[in-house]
């Protein structure tokens, strides 16, 4: 178990003072399906976005595993699913590759601005026919001079509508090869990029997700992240942080739900006394701690692993299940213990159901993870 100082808890507790400015109109910005860009200024105003970069760009120089605690701070906090999906989308997307594989130049013009939210960002990997077989992506770039060349299209692009800036990852050599992918730093305006319309889904409403297409895209070279080739690399480097940054949030959502969830049990009386006193009920709020415990084990032993440059692939993975599928298994619990009220829209249970039901999907679904434990385990 991990003992957090007191400069760390304050990173948990960035969103605490912002909160009820946060979760005003929670409910209508997501019936809207519409990006908050009133709340994205509140997200910027508490440094969050800041939290893992370093001072030299305006960050807070945190690591990785206080970054995870203010990120779970924010689900805490936040009753915006998909706004909570956004920022950490923002931070890990462009944000963590950028400082990691960037050049000097290419920081100094854009991550000071991706850091105080002012510039957002997006990446785009997921193609139409091509999910998590990276390396089989289409779309391609090509070298002509001191430029490169981008024809194809991404899908699932989540920030697309509302995103400054893009990381493309794009095949620079055969179809295949974990060395034939590079990524490229795009602006949104650039001649030959566009991007589609809000895509309608099922949960994370405040979230926009969108296809993006390149057609005759020019890049300067310059704009390349590391070498060419090396994509696949920095595809593994992000995917890692992109799990325990945004299912750190979702551990946060589930610890406010258990909290309103115990709360309610003690409070809502049937029978002549309160519903958690039937066993039936207080065996459920059981099990949601017991699964809200281990996702924070798994997270933070997980990122520990990682910190120590270990070999953590099974642990992501076991991760990414886990997290996901308790946060899945706890709202539908949730929805079951508040019944009418938790299927009415006004009390917002519902919404954490359709929202957790993503969660076992993007980033590699259920299956894909499972794939992967088995083959390292040799299956």
């Amino acid at each position: 178990m991990i003992t957090w100082t007191a400069e760390q808890q304050e990173f948990r507790d960035l969103m605490a003072p912002l909160a009820d400015e946060l979760n005003e109109g929670h409910i209508e910005w997501d019936e809207k399906e519409e990006f908050p860009y009133d709340k994205w200024k509140t997200v910027q105003r508490s440094g969050l976005l800041a939290v893992p970069f370093r001072e030299e760009w305006g960050g807070r120089g945190q690591s990785l595993p206080t970054t995870m605690y203010a990120l779970e701070g924010l689900g805490y906090h936040s009753r915006d699913a998909g706004l909570n999906f956004s920022a950490s989308t923002q931070i890990v997307s462009t944000g963590i590759p950028l400082q990691r594989f960037g050049s000097k130049a290419l920081k100094d013009r854009y991550l000071p601005r991706i850091l105080d939210g002012s510039l957002i960002g997006a990446h785009a990997i997921t193609e139409p026919d091509h999910g998590s077989d990276a390396t089989n992506i289409r779309s391609v770039a090509v070298k002509d001079g001191d430029d490169y060349v981008i024809n194809g299209s991404k899908m699932f692009i989540s920030n697309a509508t509302i995103a400054d800036v893009f990381l493309l990852y794009v095949r620079t050599g055969e179809p295949g090869s974990p060395l034939g992918i590079s990524v490229f730093l795009v602006e949104r305006d650039t001649p030959g990029l566009s991007v589609g319309p809000n895509i309608k889904k099922m949960g994370l409403h405040s979230s926009p997700l969108a296809e993006v297409f390149f057609d005759n895209l020019r890049v300067p070279a310059s704009n390349m992240l590391g070498s060419e080739g090396a994509g696949f690399l920095i595809l593994d480097y992000v995917m890692k942080r992109e799990i325990l940054f945004s299912f750190s949030i979702n551990l946060g959502e589930m610890q406010h739900r258990l909290e309103r969830v115990v709360a309610y049990a003690r409070s809502r009386e049937q029978f002549g006394q309160p519903i958690g006193k039937f066993q039936g009920v207080s065996h459920k709020i059981a099990d949601m701690k017991i699964a809200v415990e281990t996702a924070r084990k798994w997270l933070y032993d997980t990122a520990e692993k990682v910190v120590a440059n270990k070999d953590s692939t099974i642990d992501v993975a076991a991760t990414k299940i886990t997290v996901s599928e308790a946060n899945k298994a706890t709202a539908l619990t949730a929805l079951q213990i508040f019944g009418g009220y938790g299927y009415l829209t006004e009390h917002g249970i519902e919404k954490d159901v359709r929202n957790a039901l993503a969660g076992t999907i993007y980033s590699g679904t259920s299956e894909i993870q499972r794939n992967r434990i088995a083959s390292m385990l040799g299956l």
